[in-house]
């Protein structure tokens, strides 16, 4: 009991010290956080610009959530103990991850709140790849709804071809409206991912046609 209540403080103060880091580097703007519930199982579902992103994802809300890293990312003994400390679950590439799986339906059975990348990578140019499917399946196993996530900016503030990030970018993070686990259960698997594929993407020219920059042409 005594380490899950640390291991819970640490988790906030982790996450202050990302709020931190925003208000420092970031010019950080944040839409529909009503959209997300504030108890029960939900998917967070985003694109992924940069490595940032889970930050981005979570820092705006003041829910507990878990995240998937590669496997290979806990090689690093300190950095495998920094993403365990902060609820990151490794997963295995290019495989199905059944042990990795199963922890994360536990979790949401029990009310969790999870953030995914369903594009499998970072983006090479901004623009949101079709969604890898599998993540329907988890919802439902998991009785869970998930909202839409659009990060846009993220790209302009550390590109996956650069090592080192620029200093005051505008980003923006949307949440959209949830999709209930009623709805879901309605839904295939590769339906559902075409479906928030395209949500996204209108959610993404929406975001960027209200900044004033180009949309992307899918």
């Amino acid at each position: 009991m005594f380490k899950k209540k640390l291991k819970a403080r640490w988790f906030w103060l982790a996450r202050w010290i990302c709020r931190v880091f925003c208000i420092l580097f970031v010019r950080l703007r944040v839409c529909g956080r009503e959209n997300v519930p504030g108890k029960g199982a939900v998917i967070l579902l985003s694109n992924h610009q940069s490595y940032l992103d889970p930050v981005l994802c979570g820092v705006p809300l003041k829910r507990h959530l878990y995240f998937l890293a590669r496997d290979n990312l806990f090689d690093n003994r300190l950095f495998g103990l920094l993403l365990s400390s902060v609820n990151t679950i490794p997963v295995k590439r290019g495989q199905a991850d059944l042990s990795a799986m199963r922890k994360v339906t536990s979790k949401l059975k029990e009310g969790c709140g999870l953030c995914l990348f369903p594009e499998g990578t970072r983006s090479n140019n901004g623009k949101i790849a079709p969604f890898r499917p599998g993540f329907g399946l988890l919802a439902k196993r998991g009785q869970a709804a998930i909202v839409p996530v659009v990060i846009d900016g993220a790209f302009e503030f550390w590109p996956r071809h650069k090592k080192i990030f620029s200093i005051g970018v505008t980003i923006v993070i949307n949440y959209g409206k949830a999709i209930t686990a009623e709805h879901l259960r309605k839904m295939s698997d590769k339906h559902l991912a075409k479906y928030l594929t395209d949500t996204l993407r209108q959610m993404q020219n929406n975001c960027r046609l209200k900044q004033g920059k180009e949309v992307y042409r899918y």
